[in-house]
Order: C-alpha cells, then structure tokens, then sequence
C-alpha cells in the first residue's frame, strides 16, 4: 500500500512541485484546502506523514505554529513544516510547537524528498516496534513474546508444544479470567468439547510441569476447582 502524504495549506505551492517526486517514490498526496477537510482526512485515511504550511494566509505565521500544536495534540504522525520563513524565529517556534522538521519554501526538492522518506521511515518502524510490544504478555516474571513464539519464565527459556503454547497463551492473554474445560479445547481446538476434560488435564499438568517451580503448589496456571483453569 502506498504511504500517503497530507498537505495542508498549500500557500507555497509545495504540493505541486513535489508531485513527480512523489509519482516517482511510489507516495500518494492528498491536499486538503481549509482545516475542515484536514481533519477529516485525518479521521478516515491512514496518514504517514503531514506537511504543512505555517503561513496561514493572511493570519501570519503565528497562527500557523497555534495550528502545529493542535495537530500534535491530536496525533503523532511525523509533521515537516514547509514556509516561506526562514527567520530562526519561526523555525524553533514550530519545532517547540511539535514539528519533526521544518524547511524552507526555496529548499531543494529532492532534500526535502530525502527528509519526508526519513521521517517515514522512522514512523513506520517505530509503529511496527508498538504493535509488536503489544504481544509481549506478562504474569510476574512469566512473559510470553508473541512474536518469537517464546516463553520465559524468570528468565529462563521454556520449551513448550505447539498446543501447549495455545492453552498457556490463551490464559495469559485474559489474565484472571477463569476457562472451563469446554472453554479452552473450543478456542484451541476449534471444535465441540467432547470428553475435553482428560485432554485438557494431561496437557495443563505438561504446562505446569514446565514453567511451575513447584507444580503441586502453581504460581501462574491455578485450577479453580469445578470451574476450570485461569492464570494469575
């Protein structure tokens, strides 16, 4: 999927000067013409970078740093500030205000090509670096790295089976909620629980086996008699 670029208050004719470049590099534009249209391109389109310009038209460029601290309030997305300001100024006002970067109207196109691709590509990394944090699930000191399909247990790297993986993964992921027998063989097994409760015993007690210092006393996969099974 293309990475797409909004330009917003296009006073300096940027849109129009980069738009080979951005033919040529693969990256869609999208121009919005008032601050109406900016957030509602915000709201429905997956954005990868603004660029925007300080010079609000006849408001002055403080008006434009005022827009800047709006729009970094709302998102996080990398932000260049394009303006026909070169005044020292102007430039750490915007940088103070939430821009990544901020460049000159007169700048060589394909520099600021080179930075927009940066600021992208930081984005993107850093986007991919949080989602993978958010499958990294941890009990105390048992962790699950969903992405390396690894188990650690105070450290120390815990060999478990495929299915084994799937019933410990799933307990963790809703930490203190109780699963019955039945419960856990469908969301594994995907299928009607029928006879599930030796199945899910003999797998619960490998499970424990494994990641409990002490299986007869567990610390993180408890039964809950006559209920089921839970972790924490």
């Amino acid at each position: 999927m293309d990475k797409k670029v909004l330009v917003y208050n296009n006073q300096t004719k940027i849109a129009e000067k980069m738009e080979p470049l951005f033919i040529g590099e693969g990256l869609a534009m999208l121009v919005a013409a008032d601050v109406e249209q900016l957030y509602t391109i915000l709201e429905k389109s997956e954005i990868h970078l603004m660029l925007v310009d300080v010079e609000l038209n006849d408001k002055g460029w403080d008006k434009g740093i005022e827009m800047i601290a709006s729009l970094r309030r709302k998102s996080s997305i990398p932000l260049i500030v394009i303006s026909a300001q070169s005044a020292e100024t102007a430039k750490i006002m915007a940088l103070e205000a939430g821009a990544d970067d901020y460049v000159t109207a007169d700048c060589n196109p394909l520099e600021l090509m080179a930075r927009i691709k940066s600021q992208i590509r930081r984005y993107t990394q850093l986007v991919s670096l949080c989602a993978n944090i958010d499958r990294i699930y941890r009990v105390d000191g048992l962790v699950i790295d969903d992405v390396q399909r690894k188990v650690t247990v105070e450290g120390r790297s815990v060999r478990l089976t495929p299915i084994e993986y799937k019933i410990l993964r799933l307990l963790v992921q809703q930490k203190g909620k109780v699963f019955s027998n039945s419960q856990i063989y469908e969301n594994i097994w995907h299928m009607q629980a029928i006879g599930a409760d030796n199945t899910i015993a003999v797998h619960v007690r490998h499970i424990r086996e494994k990641i409990e210092t002490n299986p007869k006393e567990p610390r993180y996969l408890k039964v809950v008699w006559g209920n089921g099974y839970k972790v924490g």
